[in-house]
């Protein structure tokens, strides 16, 4: 089994992290920039093999992405499941979790994965059912994000919220109608952020499992903003309060 990674950011991402992985590269004919021939030489350092490719191949196989002259094709990374959540909360004496609930945007997904790894969070927790898939596109978006972060797919998203809460995981939702906002609860402990679906929110049990709910103030005229960036507000107020 392959799978294809593009963009820069993901491409040395993986080189530094599994340089194992790698089973080809393609990059586009004729380019030669600053920011990819340096990649290109440690990647053929590796002992990968580099190949020239056009860049209508290139754009069909990213499927029209912004692929930045460079495609990889690579062995899949670890896929963590439910099981591997007990073993990752013993690891970290004060864990600090992420959970998105029905983001299917995978450009989202990927931009969540990038400000959770930038704000030192132990894991991102998604649904199988109702979440975008960790494909090329989540990747890039991710900038490396996603070779360092642990997804982890659950079936049932209540029941590992009471899994959390039985290992003593504080879970603080966002929500519009909350009674206060992010800046007055104590996001200091063992704690899960969960943030909902692009427009619709949390879904109904998921608000029901949290401990607390909190919202985001608003002074302007929107009354709600893209969920990876009210992820990065939430995520860098608890980053605040915990350092």
């Amino acid at each position: 089994m392959s799978e294809m990674i593009y963009g820069i950011h993901a491409v040395q991402a993986l080189l530094d992290n599994a340089p194992q992985r790698f089973r080809e590269v393609f990059i586009l004919k004729g380019r030669e920039d600053k920011r990819l021939m340096p990649l290109i030489h440690a990647l053929e350092a590796q002992g990968v093999p580099v190949q020239m490719a056009n860049r209508q191949w290139l754009d069909e196989k990213s499927e029209g992405a912004v692929h930045q002259g460079i495609i990889a094709r690579v062995k899949p990374g670890r896929q963590y499941q439910e099981n591997d959540l007990p073993e990752l909360l013993e690891s970290h004496e004060t864990p600090f979790l992420l959970i998105l609930d029905g983001v299917t945007d995978p450009h989202n997904l990927g931009a969540c994965l990038r400000s959770a790894d930038a704000a030192g969070v132990h894991a991102v927790i998604v649904p199988k059912d109702r979440s975008a898939q960790l494909n090329a596109t989540a990747k890039k978006v991710a900038c490396g994000a996603a070779e360092h972060v642990p997804l982890i797919s659950v079936t049932n998203l209540a029941r590992t919220m009471r899994l959390l809460q039985e290992a003593n995981v504080w879970i603080v939702g966002t929500a519009g109608e909350a009674d206060h906002t992010l800046f007055q609860s104590k996001m200091t402990g063992p704690m899960a952020l969960v943030m909902g679906a692009e427009g619709e929110g949390m879904r109904r049990l998921t608000r029901e499992h949290c401990d607390e709910l909190i919202s985001i103030p608003m002074a302007g005229t929107v009354s709600s903003l893209n969920v990876s960036v009210a992820t990065g507000i939430c995520l860098f107020e608890a980053v605040r309060q915990r350092s």
